[in-house]
């Protein structure tokens, strides 16, 4: 068996209560949940199918290191 790490990323739904999340490192592997909780365990299912069909099709994993930062941004704006 082997370990993979891949950062994810996880949003509040602008039009619904629930929460949207992916990875960088894997386009199109996507999913959701109710609760970041949920959304985190259901990114996790949706990140090990995505990653097996990569490797069943023989395809490269990928493994890009830290693609992402977050930081938060103030700022003064005049009135």
């Amino acid at each position: 068996m082997s370990s993979y790490s891949f950062e994810i990323v996880i949003e509040k739904e602008a039009e619904d209560s629930g929460y949207f999340a992916w990875s960088p490192a894997l386009p199109g592997c996507l999913s959701q949940g109710g609760t970041i909780d949920e959304a985190r365990r259901n990114m996790r299912e949706a990140m090990t199918q995505h990653v097996a069909a990569l490797i069943a099709h023989g395809e490269a994993v990928p493994q890009n290191g830290h693609r992402v930062q977050v930081e938060e941004v103030s700022i003064e704006v005049p009135a």
